[in-house]
């Protein structure tokens, strides 16, 4: 069986809406002996006359009547899927699901919402608790944007490095390692507060310390950056976070940082999501969305 040519369809439709040979030729920026010729293919492909002259203009057969009542809809999505409609965040009515860890919610959450209740509010963002499981998440549609580190190498998913994240030692105000500059020793030997989203004890602290063929104490792990700081000023703990996380309390004065006294790999900070949903343009506003609120926030390196 001959495939069938998707474009007699397209001419069809276009023809059947306008009822006239001519006006169909001038919607589709075609000659009219081209559309007639057009309307002899169909003809003959689909055994029927399809359209008699009826005055000055023509009439569908009641074959052409009920062949359109099957083909019009299905154009309508094709022709919507091709070419969507123009995204408009005022009136849009849409939820996104986006995997990231609680430190970044503290970071961007808050402006994020200001930004939705002044531009679209009817768009609702939904967190989805991440544990470093974002390719995953992404193939199966389990959420549609990734705003945190990001390690996948599918080539399904489309990455986009954002910025990096400063490591630092945090620990309260009064703490005794905080009245100088942190040393190796000093450091190796504290009890350490670690920020553990897979539950595993161990991380680019652990790496950093082998290498120099030294090693710490994890004295308490917790599977969330908030529950952090009230440990942090009432106890002896020290832990390593990346600083944007933390700013704020350093700022209120409810914690302090020092450099690390080893050298850590910066936190690359990515925006990932599925190929699946590249023409998006709603994804690409709330992408562009978070990139305008980096900027705002102006999320620099600190020199310590």
């Amino acid at each position: 069986m001959a495939k069938p040519d998707l474009n007699l369809f397209v001419i069809f439709d276009v023809i059947m809406q306008e009822q006239s040979v001519t006006a169909a030729a001038d919607r589709l920026n075609m000659t009219q002996p081209s559309v007639s010729n057009a309307v002899s293919r169909m003809r003959h492909a689909w055994q029927d006359p399809l359209f008699i002259k009826h005055g000055r203009g023509i009439k569908p057969t009641p074959f052409a009547d009920q062949l359109w009542r099957q083909i019009s809809d299905p154009l309508r999505v094709i022709s919507k899927a091709n070419a969507p409609e123009e995204f408009q965040p005022a009136t849009a009515k849409r939820q996104f699901r986006i995997a990231l860890t609680d430190g970044m919610t503290s970071i961007f959450w808050l402006p994020l919402r200001k930004k939705i209740e002044r531009l679209a509010p009817g768009i609702d963002i939904h967190a989805v608790p991440y544990k470093g499981d974002g390719e995953k998440l992404l193939l199966d549609a389990d959420v549609d944007l990734v705003f945190d580190f990001f390690a996948g190498t599918s080539k399904l998913i489309h990455s986009e490095w954002m910025l990096d994240f400063q490591y630092v030692c945090v620990m309260r105000p009064d703490h005794p390692l905080a009245r100088s500059p942190l040393t190796l020793d000093d450091f190796a030997d504290a009890d350490h507060l670690f920020v553990s989203l897979s539950g595993n004890a161990e991380g680019v602290v652990d790496k950093a310390l082998a290498e120099q063929n030294r090693s710490r104490r994890i004295a308490m792990t917790v599977n969330s950056f908030a529950s952090t700081f009230s440990l942090l000023m009432e106890t002896n703990l020290i832990t390593v976070l990346p600083y944007p996380i933390v700013a704020d309390a350093v700022t209120n004065g409810h914690v302090v940082i020092r450099k690390t006294p080893v050298t850590l790999p910066p936190v690359k900070i990515m925006m990932a999501w599925h190929t699946r949903q590249n023409k998006e343009p709603c994804l690409h506003w709330l992408r562009d969305t978070l990139k305008e609120i980096m900027t705002e926030k102006n999320l620099q390196p600190i020199t310590l």
